[in-house]
């Protein structure tokens, strides 16, 4: 057994619970307060149903949420989590159209039932957040993240550190821009549009963020 080895084990053992354990229980309880969410409230939706649903303790439950409406937090992340794993992996000498075009080709050809499903709970969430102000700070948490997340992506393609100024503002733009067409596309949706008005949905993101950044980020990077 290696040092790391032991070390990641002996913090399992003082914690109870490995990290990807934990993220994959976190998220299944996201799913089932998710549910309950749409289908009957927030309010009418209690901490001992989702317990339930879920088929653990309400005490469990609290050891890894605050409280019920933080439950839906991490399947709002997974809202913007195609965006965000997307643009880490962005490849210099791509555009940002080529980009997000060749990787909404390859999730729709290879997406699991499952994630297919997160997405429209949180695209639920996101929509129920216009007039949940609980759940509406779990989505701007969310987007707190992705701008964060953004400088670190614009500054590697800018040679400039994440601290910097534009940086930061091209970030929060960026960022912004990921926020309005998620909630204007998920309410769309839901709303009974055809998805294929939003097949051009990648190219429209680019362009956005083309336009917020003032054309700075979007094109392929000179190597």
């Amino acid at each position: 057994m290696t040092e790391v080895t032991r070390m990641e084990t002996a913090k399992r053992g003082r914690s109870g619970m490995s990290e990807q354990r934990r993220h994959r229980l976190r998220l299944e309880i996201s799913r089932e307060a998710s549910r309950l969410f749409w289908e009957q409230g927030v309010d009418a939706t209690s901490g001992d149903q989702i317990a339930e649903a879920v088929g653990l303790s309400t005490r469990t439950i609290w050891r890894h949420f605050r409280s019920k409406e933080s439950c839906a937090e991490p399947i709002v992340t997974q809202g913007v989590e195609w965006e965000m794993s997307t643009l880490r992996d962005w490849p210099p000498e791509l555009s940002l159209e080529e980009r997000l075009s060749t990787e909404a080709l390859r999730f729709r050809r290879e997406a699991s039932a499952v994630e297919l499903a997160d997405n429209g709970l949180a695209m639920r969430m996101i929509r129920l957040a216009d007039t949940e102000p609980a759940l509406r700070t779990a989505w701007l948490m969310a987007c707190d993240q992705v701008e964060r997340e953004m400088a670190g992506i614009i500054a590697k393609r800018l040679g400039r550190p994440a601290t910097d100024l534009q940086v930061r503002l091209h970030a929060a733009a960026a960022s912004a821009v990921i926020r309005v067409l998620n909630e204007e596309i998920g309410a769309a949706l839901l709303d009974g549009a055809d998805p294929a008005q939003f097949a051009d949905a990648p190219q429209r993101l680019a362009q956005a963020v083309r336009e917020a950044t003032g054309g700075t980020v979007g094109d392929p990077v000179p190597t």
